[in-house]
């Protein structure tokens, strides 16, 4: 596959797992603050600004609509929903021989559902129809793919972009709430604090997948241990790895390029995983671990990058 469209397919990828994620995020808050009073959640568009690693205004008087229409529909935002949506289809149009006509056409009917949503402040009364629309849209563009795609090397680029994109962005969620933990880990919360706790695993599809596990009893410890290191959850940082490492080996056997380098990065990271204990992570600070985890994240995509994207010639004909 010329490098050229594997670039593609993965930052298309990429791209379109970034906005459900933000899709996901912002719908949570709003919901959040429906049950909360204003001075209990002051600090949560900070901290969702953080998790999404995006400037806010400078104002301190930080509204709803206007963060929201920045994380959203703002085009000078690269990392709005609508940019996201926008890049995805790109990558996608300029490689359309690449993907079956069932994944353009949904790809596009996102793209035009998110680009002609009105800008009007009114339109954050119905916010979470537009958020609804962007994760079914994105969920079903997967779907799609995944039945009517060969799953070949453009197939697992794909995966590859996703699961990175997923391993990246969970990292971050993860470690933003822990940083302000102010409880011991292995004490269950209570009143507002509980709807934080709630807000985070439903900000990772994850409420009614944990409650299944551990009971709806909330525990910052086993709430830690469920998104990090569960291997069965399609959301969580371990599950996230072991695709990425999976979709790696797959691609070097179909390939003859050389990824010795990229596997062996995401294997290490995938041994920290499949190895740790949640009480040694959260003793030695799991905002450090959750860096660690994106630091290896981020060393195992420029050795994708180098390799199956931006090589020479020569190294190509070696």
């Amino acid at each position: 596959m010329l490098s050229r469209v594997a670039d593609s397919l993965y930052w298309m990828s990429r791209y379109l797992e970034r906005a459900e994620h933000t899709a996901r995020l912002i719908e949570v808050d709003l919901q959040l603050r429906l049950d909360q009073s204003p001075e209990s959640g002051a600090g949560r568009w900070l901290r969702l600004l953080n998790a999404l690693q995006t400037l806010g205004p400078e104002d301190p008087k930080i509204e709803a609509a206007s963060i929201t229409h920045l994380l959203t529909l703002d085009r000078t935002n690269p990392s709005s929903i609508l940019s996201c949506v926008s890049a995805a289809r790109e990558n996608l149009r300029q490689v359309r021989e690449q993907c079956s006509t069932e994944m353009w056409e949904q790809l596009n009917r996102l793209y035009l559902q998110v680009s002609n949503t009105s800008k009007a402040e009114s339109w954050l009364l119905n916010s979470h129809i537009f958020f609804r629309a962007v994760l079914e849209g994105a969920h079903l563009f997967q779907g799609v793919t995944d039945s009517t795609m060969s799953h070949g090397e453009g197939w697992q680029y794909i995966q590859l972009g996703r699961y990175v994109e997923r391993t990246d962005t969970l990292a971050r969620l993860i470690g933003t709430r822990f940083g302000s933990l102010t409880q011991p880990p292995d004490q269950a919360v209570e009143s507002e604090e509980y709807l934080e706790w709630v807000g985070l695993l439903k900000s990772c599809a994850a409420f009614e997948a944990y409650c299944k596990t551990y009971t709806a009893e909330m525990r910052p410890l086993r709430v830690a241990e469920f998104l990090l290191l569960n291997p069965e959850f399609p959301h969580s940082v371990r599950f996230s790895v072991d695709m990425v490492h999976a979709s790696l080996a797959r691609i070097g056997e179909m390939t003859e390029r050389k990824a010795e380098q990229p596997v062996r990065l995401a294997g290490r990271l995938q041994a920290t995983l499949n190895f740790s204990q949640i009480e040694e992570i959260l003793a030695s600070g799991a905002g450090a671990y959750v860096d660690s985890v994106r630091w290896q994240c981020a060393q195992a995509h420029t050795a994708i990058h180098q390799v199956y994207f931006d090589y020479s010639v020569e190294s190509a004909l070696a």
